[in-house]
């Protein structure tokens, strides 16, 4: 019997296993892994320094025992060259592998900005295990002190959080103007921007980070407006962009994410996908929440009783203890407003209604994230 092979073992591809095998203890089982496949949640990366982790604290197990557990086979250190969705095999760098079902869980590509500079090859992504451990390494060598984080994105904001935590000074730079802008509304993102001010973080509201280059004594960035910044470290945290290249070179529809339907199908019968890399209904969900819900219906369907997922209410922590923030993200599409009920310095309640009035997001701060629970309640499902 051929196996349901899950390309990925990150969050996305090892749940789903294990999800499989609470239904079905037999069915062949491959995980094909583009690094050393150890199992570890991709969200404590960024609790490193406050939990004083390093990459082999976060381990939960390596692919050995991941196998063992899963009753599957692993193939680590593999990249995946190409999909043959008419013979339904998985083309690799090592050999090819067929497939009763394909599943992609290949997640998200880091945004790269477009750096100049004889730097730019130091400059860290941290979006995996490995490169925490090369990130940690390279901060631990000898006397570096000073970070500097371009994007004050959610990863961006929760890395100066953690990184102040550890007692390195850090600066953010990022043209937008605030902080989450993406996720919170204004007053929102002026609370986190004082909470992680109160740590010692200091903000660059305007220019962009043009050129990183080296110096004697470690990197110097150039911005936009001609002011320069010296860091021991630099880190890129602009955001991420689910990985298509693989979907869309085997004639699978993509958009930004590749298309499923709620069955998690995507548009070759055979081929699945969830998690960041996955698209549906115009919504991308770079979020934890989602994927668990995920796995669990795909499992269903992937061992026979086909299943439509349904999201509840999911609203996101944003892991700045300094100013705690709980945000249910606004559906794509919605028109609609923010509205503050209250905003007390680093405490806010803001509320987001589309157009009909009904409430479609919101967002919490510092002491009242307490009412994540009541406020999840009043808004509506994103798939029902």
């Amino acid at each position: 019997m051929d196996p349901i092979i899950i390309i990925g073992t990150g969050l996305a591809g090892y749940n789903l296993a294990k999800e499989i095998r609470k239904l079905d203890k037999e069915q062949p089982l491959l995980l094909i892994s583009q690094d050393d496949g150890r199992s570890y949640s991709k969200p404590m990366l960024s609790t490193g320094f406050t939990k004083n982790k390093t990459a082999d604290d976060l381990s939960m197990g390596d692919a050995a025992k991941m196998a063992d557990q899963l009753n599957a086979e692993i193939i680590i250190d593999t990249i995946v060259k190409s999909i043959d969705t008419a013979r339904k095999v998985v083309v690799t760098d090592k050999a090819e592998y067929a497939y009763k079902d394909l599943v992609l869980g290949v997640g998200a590509d880091v945004i790269s900005p477009p750096l100049e500079g004889d730097g730019t090859d130091d400059v860290f992504s941290i979006n995996d295990l490995q490169d925490y451990a090369k990130f940690r390494q390279s901060l631990e060598t000898g006397e570096k002190k000073s970070v500097l984080i371009i994007g004050a994105g959610l990863i961006g904001c929760e890395f100066a959080n953690d990184l102040a935590n550890g007692g390195y000074n850090s600066q953010v730079v990022d043209p937008v103007g605030r902080c989450l802008p993406a996720l919170l509304p204004e007053s929102a993102s002026a609370a986190v921007q004082r909470g992680l001010e109160g740590l010692g973080v200091k903000f660059h509201w305007g220019p962009l980070v043009k050129a990183v280059n080296k110096t004697d004594a470690g990197l110097t960035a150039l911005l936009s407006d001609g002011a320069t910044i010296d860091a021991d470290i630099v880190i890129s945290a602009i955001g991420l962009r689910p990985r298509i290249d693989l979907a869309k070179a085997a004639g699978i529809s993509v958009n930004r994410g590749v298309v499923v339907n709620r069955q998690l199908q995507t548009s070759d019968s055979h081929v699945y996908a969830l998690g960041d890399c996955k698209e549906i209904e115009e919504n991308v969900t770079l979020y934890v929440l989602p994927l668990m819900a995920e796995a669990r219906t795909l499992a269903k369907t992937l061992t026979g009783d086909a299943t439509d997922i349904k999201y509840a209410p999911m609203p996101v922590m944003v892991k700045t203890p300094c100013c705690p923030i709980v945000v249910s993200p606004v559906p794509a599409g919605v028109n609609g407003k923010w509205t503050d009920e209250v905003n007390e310095g680093n405490n806010v309640k803001s509320l987001f209604h589309d157009s009909d009035g009904q409430l479609r997001g919101f967002a919490l701060t510092g002491d009242l994230i307490k009412e994540k629970a009541a406020l999840a309640k009043e808004v509506p499902t994103l798939l029902s």
